[in-house]
């Protein structure tokens, strides 16, 4: 089977990023975003998802945390995209539900190359730690539009931000391990097109 690496290197005035994903990982990562609880946050999508991800940011932190956390969901979601090559072999589609203490989530998603982005969770606070809350929508429509997929997110409940954002990454890392992975009997592209 090809390996499926990709490297990605973006540059902007807001943002300068290193990226490279080993789909068939065992979920290692060397994160460094400048933000501690977005690196925590893709630190889980790598461990939950076998990912590994080594990702550097050097973001313009100093007018605030958008640019960088934005700009992190698509250099990922682009190294994915290309990693995953011509999709042939794939599941496609997967889903999982995350219970953390009092919160439960639940993601879908369907890599076929269409776009469209349901994100049904809300914050009671405005923030966790330092990093705003309002910017984890941001993360997931951008992580979403750039590897081209169907992504439905739904906190189903929880009182806790920090575990609604921690359920939110590690169901959609579930997922993604689910829908990544080859089927082993069907190395064919898994659409009736012919073509993802």
């Amino acid at each position: 089977m090809t390996k499926r690496i990709a490297e990605i290197s973006r540059n902007t005035k807001e943002t300068k990023i290193a990226v490279k994903v080993n789909l068939d990982g065992t979920g290692k990562y060397n994160i460094e975003t400048g933000i501690g609880f977005l690196n925590h946050m893709i630190e889980q999508l790598a461990h939950h998802s076998g990912i590994d991800i080594d990702l550097n940011i050097k973001g313009d932190l100093d007018v605030d945390f958008h640019h960088t956390t934005e700009d992190s969901a698509i250099a990922i979601a682009l190294a994915i995209k290309e990693a995953l090559g011509d999709k042939k072999g794939i599941n496609r589609y997967g889903f999982f539900y995350i219970p953390m203490d009092e919160t439960l989530t639940r993601c879908a998603i369907d890599l076929s190359g269409r776009i469209y982005n349901i994100f049904n969770v809300e914050f009671k606070r405005d923030k966790v730690g330092e990093m705003d809350t309002e910017l984890f929508r941001e993360w997931f429509l951008a992580f979403c539009n750039n590897l081209g997929c169907n992504l439905h997110l739904e906190n189903l409940y929880g009182i806790n931000c920090h575990h609604i954002v921690e359920s939110c990454f590690k169901s959609l890392a579930r997922s993604l391990k689910i829908a990544i992975a080859i089927d082993d009997k069907n190395h064919s592209t898994n659409s009736t097109k012919g073509k993802l």
